[in-house]
């Protein structure tokens, strides 16, 4: 499985942005995808799964309420809305994937079977 990440880009304070991540050579449905982010300086942090069923969803606490994460299981895509985005989510995003749902919504990088390249969001204050 291979998976592209995109939609990054600069957006003001308050701003939104949808990242996207197409899931290439997937076969099953099972399984769930990720995002996970990491700033300058700072570890890979989780910040929102889901499964390919779309049954669960899971957030980091400091994007409740902010970031919407969805799937298209025929297109093999999943998507990232960012909303009301800070200057403090300013990072690389990348989509992780996992071919089984045991350690779904884990913040553990290690826990991921299959990882795209990152795409840069930066949010200007």
């Amino acid at each position: 499985v291979q998976l592209q990440a995109s939609g990054g880009g600069m957006v003001q304070a308050g701003g939104s942005l949808r990242l996207s991540c197409v899931a290439s050579g997937r076969t099953r449905s099972s399984g769930a995808m990720a995002w996970f982010r990491q700033a300058p300086g700072k570890e890979r942090e989780f910040v929102a799964a889901i499964t390919w069923s779309g049954d669960r969803t899971a957030f980091a606490d400091s994007v409740k309420g902010r970031f919407i994460v969805s799937r298209d299981d025929p297109q093999d895509t999943v998507y990232l809305q960012m909303n009301s985005l800070k200057p403090e989510d300013t990072a690389v995003y990348y989509c992780g994937g996992q071919t089984s749902r045991h350690y779904f919504g884990s913040n553990y990088a290690g826990d991921y079977d299959y990882w795209g390249r990152g795409t840069l969001v930066t949010v200007s204050s």
